[in-house]
């Protein structure tokens, strides 16, 4: 089918195509707990999962004591990620009608990215685990292109759009990073409202909002 409005579609990973909540607050938990703080209920993690792992780290910190020194976190992220890189995919999967949803746009010939803040080699790491990897032409993380230039900045979606093929394309998160990201980028963002998102769907900002995977591709076709 050639008449797709979208040649390519990316999407952001957490909150977006998978649900890594429980596995994002083990990782949270355990960490904070070095600290001797108490968990957070795995609930309360979503608000704090957006900006990358090193910022959802500090929030933690701030809502059970308060924030530690810059350098204090340097010395406990590496921990995050051994940890999290560790139990990786235990709880995480696909939201409902996520492989289908893939399924119906590869059949229509578009081009699937991951472009996440999350690390790249994680990213890589969990999709393989999941058997998702194959699905992507390309996955960029926030650190796929040096410090600074993670969503919401621009510059992972414009590196999206530069290693795939000609034509337009959209974009698909939950949070203000990903809605901010593809508007500076000049792209429409479809917001999912399952996913973790950091306002009230009306103000984030999204060209629209989907309440299931199954809406997806009749909303990109009406943009």
């Amino acid at each position: 089918m050639t008449n797709f409005p979208f040649a390519i579609v990316g999407f952001d990973l957490d909150g977006t195509l998978l649900n890594t909540l429980g596995d994002l607050a083990g990782a949270v938990n355990y960490t904070i707990g070095l600290e001797g703080r108490a968990p957070i209920p795995v609930d309360e993690v979503r608000p704090l999962v957006g900006g990358g792992s090193r910022k959802m780290l500090a929030k933690a910190l701030e809502v059970t004591g308060g924030a530690l020194p810059a350098s204090r976190i340097d010395e406990l992220f590496p921990r995050l990620l051994e940890y999290y890189e560790a139990h990786i995919a235990i709880e995480t999967k696909l939201y409902p009608g996520g492989a289908q949803m893939l399924d119906s746009l590869a059949s229509r010939g578009v081009q699937l990215a991951l472009v996440t803040n999350k690390l790249e080699h994680l990213a890589v790491k969990l999709l393989g685990e999941l058997g998702l990897s194959d699905r992507f032409y390309t996955i960029i993380g926030g650190d796929s292109l040096g410090p600074n230039t993670a969503k919401p900045r621009p510059d992972t979606l414009l590196e999206m759009r530069r290693r795939g093929v000609a034509g337009r394309a959209a974009y698909v998160g939950d949070t203000t990073y990903d809605t901010g990201a593809a508007r500076a980028a000049g792209l429409p963002c479809v917001a999912v409202s399952f996913g973790f998102n950091d306002l009230p769907l009306a103000e984030l900002g999204a060209t629209a909002v989907i309440d299931h995977f199954d809406e997806l591709i009749p909303t990109l076709e009406r943009l």
